[in-house]
């Protein structure tokens, strides 16, 4: 079987997404082998050579390894090794698409633009994911930082309090996120926002991760309406001398940095307060926006959907529902606005339900006259009214 462009097309992603230490998986399906029921290609650290190892699923419950150097290897060379495939269902850390081939030999590969902005705008990570993977767990933050003890996360030795454990690894979650975005972010000096802050330990530990961790410059503002908590995080910024982090209590409609922000966060901000939040970072044109979504009630207030009312008479799937299409939808306007989107877990599903975190890149090459950008939009706008029909959404977009 020739090989066609599609699939030349899908080896070339594989192999860029391995040679940047962003390939987690490509599941490889449905062979014309019979005898062979799958395989995986992943990231391997073998004699301390970054591989790609192929690890094929027989009939037989057999399985068996091949390595390939990355160095060494060739899109050709992967596309051989695909060709008796017909589906390729490819997971990168931070998006994700599918190859299918039909029996007539009909190619395509489903969410290819999206895959490619995003090799587009990332650097190459630090290291393999693989040898991230195999080491043993360490925490970014210790629990000795000042800022953790002024905020009752740990007692005055470093230990973390028993029930700020969640926290704690949220906390650090959370700085491994923004770790990994640092190839889209200034090296030197940063402006960032926190938006809807509240009790500000996102706020803290960003501003420690910049400052102190990485010896950056800093300005980074948290803005809130809750003038009591407003008043408490200024206190504890001025008490850990952090004068680069300031605390606004305003309303995040009528807030205007004076210069625009390279990252904004927003950790659990309430039902369509993620909105706008997504908003006005949208609007500044902010480099990386990180977002954790807390309560879905405007898509569940207003859903009309005759194909979807198998699910939606049941409240609970109802719920369920909309949780997931609303940050869909989010990320279909984010990615009309010109950004490459993607959700992560922030932390273990056990622990909070409010675990999905909102990631957007900005492509400085994004053309909002392309027509590219006009159907991501009609994508968008098609969605919303298939889900909520004539139903008023307007606090559904920005």
């Amino acid at each position: 079987m020739t090989h066609d462009e599609k699939l030349l097309k899908i080896s070339a992603f594989i192999l860029e997404a391995a040679k940047k230490h962003l390939l987690k998986k490509a599941v490889l399906s449905k062979c014309t082998d019979k005898t062979v029921q799958k395989a995986v290609l992943s990231e391997k650290v073998i004699s301390k050579q970054a591989c790609i190892q192929a690890e094929t699923f027989h009939k037989d419950n057999k399985a068996t390894h091949k390595n390939f150097q990355i160095s060494e290897l060739s899109v050709e060379q992967l596309s051989a090794l695909t060709d008796n495939f017909m589906q390729i269902n490819l997971i990168l850390d931070g998006a994700e698409c599918e190859y299918k081939r039909s029996a007539s030999g009909k190619t395509v590969i489903i969410n290819e633009k999206k895959v490619e902005s995003f090799l587009a705008i990332s650097s190459e990570k630090k290291e393999p994911l693989a040898s991230l993977n195999d080491r043993q767990k360490k925490y970014i933050l210790s629990g000795d930082e000042p800022f953790l003890k002024l905020l009752g996360v740990s007692d005055s030795n470093g230990r973390i309090h028993d029930k700020k454990q969640s926290k704690f690894r949220q906390i650090n979650r959370f700085l491994e996120i923004i770790r990994d975005c640092e190839d889209h972010l200034p090296s030197d000096s940063i402006r960032i926002c926190d938006l809807c802050c509240g009790k500000s330990y996102l706020s803290f530990a960003a501003y420690h991760y910049f400052s102190v961790i990485k010896g950056m410059n800093v300005r980074m503002t948290g803005v809130d309406l809750k003038a009591d908590v407003i008043e408490h995080c200024s206190a504890v910024a001025n008490e850990l001398g952090f004068t680069g982090l300031e605390f606004i209590c305003q309303d995040i409609n009528t807030y205007a940095p004076e210069d625009k922000p390279d990252l904004v966060i927003s950790l659990h901000a309430c039902d369509i307060a993620t909105d706008m939040v997504l908003t006005n970072a949208a609007r500044w044109q902010t480099d990386v926006i990180l977002s954790t979504p807390c309560c879905h009630h405007e898509l569940n207030h207003n859903i009309n959907c005759k194909e979807l009312s198998f699910i939606t008479e049941h409240s609970m799937l109802r719920q369920k529902l909309c949780d997931a299409a609303t940050d869909a939808l989010r990320l279909c306007r984010l990615e009309a606005c010109g950004y490459v989107t993607s959700t992560l877990e922030l932390i273990d599903p056990n622990e909070t339900p409010k675990n999905v975190m909102l990631r957007a890149f900005r492509n400085k090459r994004f053309n909002a006259d392309s027509s590219e950008a006009r159907a991501a939009m009609e994508r968008y706008l098609a969605a919303k009214a298939f889900l909520c029909g004539d139903n008023d959404t307007s606090a559904l977009h920005f």
